[in-house]
This record gives structure tokens, C-alpha cells and sequence, in this order.
């Protein structure tokens, strides 16, 4: 938020001369208090309902379960969200396929998680369809993690999520230079998209914008997967930061938003959890914990209110918090 001091209504010279300084005091106090009233954070009031989020879980070859979890753990307790999940039967064949059919329209905000690597179904016609309608007249769409690796056979999901785990016939990549400019590498040349180990990261930002303003330039976050040569059409899209992979010795994204219809879709590559992973770094980092509910907040088209917090990340050291209480009903 750009913050503009209040202007002073100050007396004439003659009228300060003869209040003396017990005017003056209290005129300074008053433009502190209302200083400190303007640089704070916008908070929602009672009235202003909580944005509702919809997590889409059911088949990964991450920990889809423990994933939602800790999600439900995170969001909850901020008291800005009403969360509800809808699991999708693992198989065509499973009960319940076809009576799941969840309701978009019902919600601000849609977290998918769910990747179709290692055997898992596409969605039903009915659900892609409801799905691409629902982002395309403006609902937000926050892809998480792995919900990135998926359905590469699907026209519309690879516009929403501008670049993805896809082989390297399946669309540009996106490598970011030294003077932080956007090169296009064009489909067939380079690498399938890939990742090296898992390690401490520096954020890079680019540019401002709402969800990131406030924040450092830079950042570490733990346990953070890069995408090398994430492939897509990469149309009506933003980076909004990037790191450097010791693999390919080059920039590329970790965080991007694309315009789909009046729709908007953010991807990035924060939040892994894999099976026997046990309350990982990569969700108690005060930065990606922050981004979370920041991310949401943007994608619902409220406010971005949550505030930068005290323990973010620097750029030389992590910030990864205790461990996330994880609710009752999702145990």
C-alpha cells in the first residue's frame, strides 16, 4: 500500500507564537498517531466476509493428504478464510466418480492439487468444463505445487497455468537473464522440464506487484524445488520471481500469475510435500506461509492486508517456524 502523510493544517505564524508549545506538541502528536495509523496494514472488518476457499485434492504422486492438512493448518487460524475440501474418487473406475461434480460457483478461490502423474484420471468432462467456465468468468485459481505437473493433455489447463512439468515439444520456457529481462526459449529446444534436489533457495523478485509489495528483494525459503524448462504457451503471463538452479546455472520462474478470461491463476513451484515427509521446512517458511495468505487474498480480489511479518526471511537465512497444528477434523 503507497502511503500518503496527511497534510498538516498548521495556524499562522501569530497564532503559533501565542498557543506556545503546547500546540505545537500536540499537533506533532496528532500527525505521529496519524502516521502510525496510515502505515498500518489494512485489517478486514467484521463485516467483510471470509474469502472461500475450495481445496481440490484426491489422487498426487505427492502426499496429497498430509498436503491439505497442513494447508486447512495454515489458513484456518488466520481467520480470513472458510476453507472446504473436495476429494475426488482416485480412479474413473471408484466409486462416486460420477456424482463428483463439485460446485465452483460457490467459491472465491479454488486450490487444485491434484497431478495425474503415475496413473491418475483426468477429470470428468463435466468438472474441466465447470472448471474453465468458473476461472474463465473471473474466479482465482491458485495451483499448488505439483497441481502444476498435471493434465498435460488439456488445452485449456496449460493456458491457465502458463508453464508446467511437460516434455520439451509441449511449449516455450521461460528463463530470466542477468538484467532480469524474460528470454523465450522456443518449444523443442533445451530440456523436458526437470528439477535438481531439493535445497535452500534465494527468492529474487520482479518488478512490484500486490502480493509481493512490502517484501524483500530477496529472500531464502527452504526445501525449494526449481523448475528447469517448465513448458507451456506462457501467454498473458507474469513472473513474479525466480531463483538459480545449480543444474542448468540459469534464472527461472518460481512464481508466475496468467490472465485467463477475466480469471486470474497463480502457479509456483513453493510447497512440496512428499510421501513420509513429516511437517516439512517448505510449509512452516514464514515467507511461503505469508505468501500463502497474501496469494489468496489477491486472487479473490480483496485487499492484499496481511502483513509482512516480523520473522520473514532474509536473504541470508531462513525463517521456518514451529510446527503446524494441524485441525482435529483432518486428522
Amino acid at each position: 500500500m503507497i502511503i500518503t502523510k496527511p497534510d498538516l493544517v498548521m495556524g499562522k505564524p501569530s497564532d503559533m507564537r501565542s498557543t506556545g508549545s503546547t500546540k505545537v506538541a500536540a499537533a506533532l502528536g496528532t500527525f505521529a498517531l496519524l502516521l502510525f495509523l496510515f502505515t498500518q496494514p489494512m485489517a478486514a472488518t467484521p463485516s467483510q466476509p471470509r474469502i472461500r476457499v475450495l481445496i481440490l485434492d484426491g489422487f498426487s504422486n505427492h502426499d496429497w493428504h498430509q498436503t491439505t492438512a497442513l494447508l486447512r493448518g495454515i489458513l484456518e487460524p488466520s481467520g480470513l478464510f472458510t476453507v472446504s475440501i473436495s476429494t475426488a474418487p482416485p480412479t474413473a473406475a471408484s466409486p462416486g466418480w460420477e456424482q463428483w461434480r463439485p460446485n465452483f460457483s460457490h467459491y472465491d478461490v479454488v486450490i487444485q492439487t491434484c497431478n495425474d502423474i503415475g496413473g491418475g484420471p483426468s477429470w470428468p468432462r463435466e468438472v474441466r468444463i465447470a472448471f474453465e467456465n468458473y476461472v474463465r468468468n473471473g474466479g482465482g485459481v491458485l495451483v499448488f505445487h505439483s497441481g502444476n505437473n498435471a493434465f498435460p493433455d488439456w488445452p485449456a489447463y496449460n493456458q491457465m497455468i502458463g508453464l508446467g512439468w511437460r516434455n520439451k515439444q509441449q511449449g516455450d520456457a521461460i528463463t530470466i537473464n542477468s538484467s532480469e529481462r524474460l528470454l523465450r526459449i522456443p518449444s523443442g529446444q533445451g530440456e523436458n522440464t526437470g528439477h535438481d534436489g531439493r535445497s535452500d533457495v534465494v527468492v529474487h523478485r520482479l518488478g512490484d506487484d500486490p502480493i509481493h509489495h512490502g517484501m524483500p528483494r530477496a529472500w531464502k525459503t527452504p526445501t525449494l524445488e526449481i523448475y528447469y524448462y517448465a513448458r507451456g504457451p506462457a501467454k498473458r503471463m507474469r513472473v513474479l520471481s525466480y531463483g538459480y538452479d545449480q543444474h542448468t546455472r540459469m534464472n527461472w520462474p518460481l512464481e508466475w500469475t496468467v490472465r485467463f478470461g477475466r480469471g486470474r491463476a497463480y502457479s509456483s513451484t513453493f510447497g512440496h510435500v512428499w510421501k513420509g515427509d513429516v511437517q516439512p521446512p517448505s510449509l512452516r517458511c514464514a515467507g511461503e506461509q505469508t505468501l500463502l495468505l497474501r496469494t489468496l487474498q489477491w486472487l479473490a480480489r480483496r485487499p492484499v492486508t496481511v502483513a509482512i511479518p516480523a520473522d520473514f526471511p532474509t536473504e541470508a537465512a531462513t525463517s521456518i517456524r514451529p510446527e503446524i497444528q494441524i485441525p482435529a477434523s483432518a486428522q
